[in-house]
């Protein structure tokens, strides 16, 4: 019964800390997207310099914009 609950538990916990680094990845996104629009433009995106110098690299398909998805494989 008791490694049935620490399982649970272990569980849980794993869910939980993937849930808050969903959160913090949509709030960044969120954070750096001042327009709104739904995208991370350059101009947005040159307010930090580890994205600034990513952009090019993540914008996978050449529109000059990051989408969610992009955004998602910044590494910083």
């Amino acid at each position: 019964m008791k490694k049935h609950i620490n399982s649970a538990l272990l569980v849980t916990s794993i869910a939980l800390v993937g849930s808050s680094f969903s959160a913090l990845a949509t709030n960044t996104f969120e954070q750096f997207d001042k327009d709104g629009n739904g995208s991370i433009s350059k101009t947005e995106a040159s307010a930090d310099p580890r994205l600034n110098d990513q952009f090019k690299k993540l914008d996978s398909d050449g529109n000059g914009e990051l989408s969610k998805s992009e955004f998602g494989k910044f590494e910083g």
